[in-house]
Order: structure tokens, then C-alpha cells, then sequence
């Protein structure tokens, strides 16, 4: 695939990894449409939600870089919306050639005493508003000719995690949703690839009940003091990475995403990349 004029579709575009990997796709010379809620799409999580703002900041970068911009702005779970979204980026580019399925939440709370809503919106939209991307994104693909799929999962999609519940089975079950999308879509000249972001420095992780979920993993009590637990936090992470980082940047996770978008990918379906800082030598295979 030549990059050039190419269309990659990036949902979660508003910050963090979907910013930088929509930066990165228009550096290589992709048009770029961005999508996201761009609102709150969960009052059960502790983190601040992205904005229309913030969506048309990743706009600018895109441009500056040198892309064409489009942002699309709907709620993955609602699967008209999806599909009037991606409706709109066909009408606009012409057709769509990479779908980076990236959107997602996280919350903390145990087995016992997570609310419904937290459950549910996970799952609802980690997993099912992913497959609602791809399910949408598939045939534009075909149409097309083929294309590159790409969605992010999670270390926690590999492996049990303290207080999360939730987002590990959402997680796992998007890794699934991956491998068996690599089966069906083959034959169409299309690949489905998964990245595996380890902790990356952006709002989903930067905050308390974050810090508190990996004290609690190494076997202490969070002070309940955001600045010392965020220490407390990072040093914990430095002694587990190897590579001796609190956080991976988004910045570190978008070439994984970009090289499985290329030609130099062409034969590469069915599996996971991970950008962890070192975390990935924790997980059995």
C-alpha cells in the first residue's frame, strides 16, 4: 500500500494514543479522520473525559504534520452512529483503507463491589462498540479492495489484573475479537493486527484510583494523597519495567500502529504488538 493518499480512520482520536498515532499516520503521508464521543461516555470512571477541543487539537497537529482532516464525533455503542460516521468519511476522502479501533475506558473497583455501570460500560464499550467499528469498517474495506484493521487491547488483555475485572474482559475478549476478524477477512486481502500498550502516560492512567490499583498489586494501601501515591505508583513501576519508565508515551506506542497499517505488514494477520517498556516479559508468550 502506498501511504500516500491513503485513508485511515482512527477512533479515540481525541488524545493520547489515537492523537499520536493520527499525528504519526500524517506524517507518513495518510489522510487522517478522527473520531470520538468527545464527552463523557461514562460517569463510573475518575478521569476526565476528552472534549470537542481536544479532538480538534489532534486536528491541528494532523494538519501541521502535513495531513487532510476529517473529525467525526459519535458514541461507538450506538451502532447507527457508527455507520453515519463512517458514511461521512466516504463521502469526504472516498473511501476508507485502515481502521485503528482505539477507543476505550478503564475503572477500578473489585469483583464484589463494582457498580453495574462500570461493568457495563466497559464491556459495552471496549468490546462491543469495537466490534460495532469493525462490523461497520469491514465491508468499506472489501469494497475497497482491502485494508489493514488494527485495535488496541491491553497487557490486562493478556493477563488477570487486581480490581479490573472489567477491563481485562473487555481486553481479552477484543483479542478474540482480533484473531477471529483475521480469519473472516483474509480472503478479502485484509489483515487484523492488535496493539498491547503497557501503562502509557495519558489521562486513562494518570489519576488516583490508577495509582491506587498498583499500590494495592504490590501488596500496600494508598495514602489517598494523589501526589504521594502517584510517586509511590511510578517508583513501583520503575522497579517492575526493565526498561526503568513509569509511564510508556503515546509517542512510543503510534510506529507499532503505523508499520502493521504498511506494506511491510503485508503478511502479518492474526497477532499482537506490544509497546510496554519491558512489562510484555512478565506474560507467558
Amino acid at each position: 500500500m502506498d501511504e500516500n493518499n491513503k485513508v485511515v480512520v482512527i477512533t479515540g482520536a481525541a488524545r493520547g494514543i489515537g492523537r499520536a498515532t493520527a499525528v504519526a499516520f500524517a506524517e507518513a503521508g495518510y489522510d487522517v479522520a478522527g473520531a470520538d464521543i468527545a464527552a463523557q461516555a461514562s460517569a463510573a470512571m475518575d478521569y476526565a473525559p476528552a472534549t470537542e477541543a481536544d479532538l480538534a487539537e489532534t486536528g491541528r497537529l494532523v494538519e501541521r504534520a502535513g495531513g487532510a482532516w476529517l473529525s467525526v464525533v459519535f458514541d461507538q455503542r450506538d451502532r447507527a452512529a457508527v455507520k453515519t460516521g463512517f458514511d461521512e468519511v466516504v463521502n469526504h476522502f472516498g473511501g476508507i483503507d485502515v481502521v485503528f479501533a482505539n477507543a476505550g475506558v478503564q475503572g477500578f473497583a473489585s469483583l464484589t463491589q463494582m457498580s453495574d455501570e462500570l461493568w457495563d460500560d466497559q464491556i459495552d464499550i471496549n468490546l462491543t462498540g469495537t466490534a460495532n467499528v469493525l462490523r461497520t469498517a469491514a465491508p468499506l474495506l472489501i469494497e475497497r479492495g482491502g485494508g489493514r484493521i488494527i485495535v488496541t487491547s491491553s497487557t490486562q488483555g493478556q493477563h488477570g489484573t487486581l480490581e479490573g475485572a472489567g477491563y481485562s474482559a473487555s481486553k481479552w475478549g477484543l483479542i478474540g475479537l482480533m484473531k477471529s476478524a483475521a480469519l473472516d477477512l483474509g480472503e478479502h486481502g485484509i489483515t487484523v493486527n492488535a496493539v498491547i500498550p503497557g501503562l502509557i502516560n495519558t489521562a486513562l492512567t494518570r489519576h488516583e484510583d490508577r495509582y491506587a490499583q498498583i499500590i494495592r498489586t504490590g501488596g500496600h494501601e494508598p495514602t489517598g494523597d494523589v501526589e504521594k501515591d502517584e510517586q509511590t505508583a511510578a517508583d513501583a513501576q520503575r522497579a517492575k519495567l526493565p526498561l526503568g519508565v513509569p509511564w510508556v508515551e503515546p509517542e512510543d506506542v503510534a510506529p507499532l500502529v503505523v508499520f502493521l497499517a504498511s506494506e511491510g505488514a503485508r503478511m502479518v494477520t492474526g497477532t499482537s504488538f506490544a509497546a510496554t517498556g519491558g512489562d510484555s516479559a512478565n506474560i507467558t508468550a
